[in-house]
C-alpha cells in the first residue's frame, strides 16, 4: 500500500460513525449487509449512511452490489489487510515480530436444500 492509500484509509475511518460501520462491516464477513440493517443496528439515518458509505468506497474499505431493491455493502479486507501491513511494517526495528496477523474470513457455507 502506497502512503497516500494509507492517509486515505485512515482519514476515512477517523470518524466515529464511519469507523462504527466498517468494523460493523469486518464483523458481517464478505457476505456483507444491507444499508438498512447497518441504519438499524447502528440507529443512523439512511441519508447520514450514504455519506459514509461513499467515503469508504473512496478510500477503498467497502465495496457495494445491488441485490434486488436492496444495496449491500461490504469491507475490502485485502486494503484492510494491506493498511495494517503498511502501518505495521518496520515493527520491531526490523526483526522478526508478527505484530498483526491477516483477516481471512471465511464464507459461510449455504445449505444445498434436501
Amino acid at each position: 500500500m502506497e502512503k497516500i492509500d494509507a492517509v486515505a484509509a485512515l482519514a476515512a475511518l477517523a470518524q466515529d460513525n464511519r469507523l462504527d460501520v466498517f468494523r460493523l462491516l469486518v464483523q458481517a464477513g464478505p457476505e456483507g449487509m444491507t444499508a438498512g440493517a447497518i441504519a438499524e443496528a447502528l440507529d443512523l439515518a439512511p441519508n447520514t449512511l450514504t455519506f459514509h458509505f461513499d467515503r469508504l468506497r473512496t478510500a477503498g474499505l467497502a465495496t457495494v452490489r445491488r441485490e434486488g431493491r436492496s444495496m449491500i455493502y461490504a469491507a475490502r479486507f485485502e486494503t484492510m489487510n494491506g493498511l495494517l501491513s503498511f502501518l505495521t511494517e518496520n515493527c520491531c526495528a526490523g526483526a522478526p515480530c508478527t505484530p498483526a496477523a491477516s483477516c481471512k474470513p471465511a464464507r459461510k457455507r449455504v445449505k444445498a436444500p434436501a
